[in-house]
């Protein structure tokens, strides 16, 4: 009101996102909460009934509590307290389904938003909204990606003495952000070769998990920030399925030559995963094909 502001408080465009999120964020706690409390009751109900269920895989036990039947039990306790245990695994499988639901929306959302972003490695429905709700309140922190680094508390901060120099933990910032960048730098390491071979190159080096996080995160943020302002361009994949059908190619074999599963490559197709390394495989298969 003074005219001294020079810049929107927030992107206005973010806000159904914004509740998409919300919504999708107090799904997941529900669920992590059922979760927790059919554990809890196994835990505590007779050693007969707990046995039964002992060892199984989360999702055995969850379709095993689903598909139970209560009412055919003699034991009127142990017929209450399987009731309750059905009815944790139904609204666990319910919220499972609404939580699917909710990323679809979000997905659709983000990549209209900001398409480069989604297709960088290690960003999902969750991970991509978090980081343009970040940059959407906080346009003015846009103006380089140190500046970005810093909002995600990612900036390195010197904490070096006469003797040492080294860098500790930013314990500020937007820490929704900054989880967001390490979900993404623990996916990172799961799969990406450039990323495990940086960390196996630095951890040779001496360097301990906690500073080689904090490097891949540092990495990480440089390359949201030219994503979120409009540095770089999401890959095209709309050549892939025409080219396949054209030679009369299936997915099975392009799947079975590239060594992935089928709905791998339809997905990439799609351009659901963007993966431009074996975007490049493909297409060099498809030539010579």
């Amino acid at each position: 009101m003074s005219g001294e502001a020079t810049t929107s408080p927030k992107n206005p465009s973010i806000e159904p996102l914004r509740a998409l999120n919300i919504a999708r964020r107090s799904a997941v706690k529900a669920q992590q909460a059922a979760w927790r409390q059919i554990n809890a009751l196994l835990v505590n109900t007779r050693p007969e009934l707990r046995d039964r269920y002992r060892g199984l895989p989360e999702a055995t036990l969850l379709t095993t509590l689903h598909d139970s039947r209560p009412d055919q039990l003699h034991n009127s306790d142990d017929a209450d307290t399987m009731h309750a245990l059905r009815t944790l695994a139904r609204r666990h499988r319910a919220l499972a389904d609404e939580i699917s639901q909710l990323d679809e929306r979000i997905l659709r959302r983000a990549r209209s938003a900001n398409p480069a972003l989604m297709a960088i490695k290690g960003v999902g429905p969750a991970i991509g909204a978090q980081l343009l709700l970040t940059a959407g309140e906080n346009p003015d922190r846009l103006r380089s990606s140190a500046s970005f680094a810093a909002l995600c508390g990612t900036a390195p901060i010197p904490v070096s003495s006469g003797r040492t120099d080294r860098h500790r933990l930013s314990r500020g910032g937007d820490r929704q952000a900054n989880a967001a960048l390490h979900h993404m730098v623990k996916v990172r390491m799961s799969y990406d070769p450039t990323t495990i071979a940086y960390r196996d190159a630095r951890l040779a080096k001496g360097w301990t998990s906690k500073e080689v996080f904090r490097a891949l995160k540092r990495a990480v943020a440089r390359e949201v920030f030219r994503a979120l302002a409009g540095h770089t361009q999401a890959p095209d994949y709309s050549d892939l399925r025409p080219a396949r059908r054209a030679k009369n190619l299936t997915l099975t074999a392009a799947a079975q030559h590239l060594g992935v599963w089928p709905a791998r490559i339809g997905e990439l197709e799609l351009g659901r995963r963007p993966n431009p390394e074996l975007a490049v495989r493909y297409r060099e298969w498809l030539n010579a094909a």
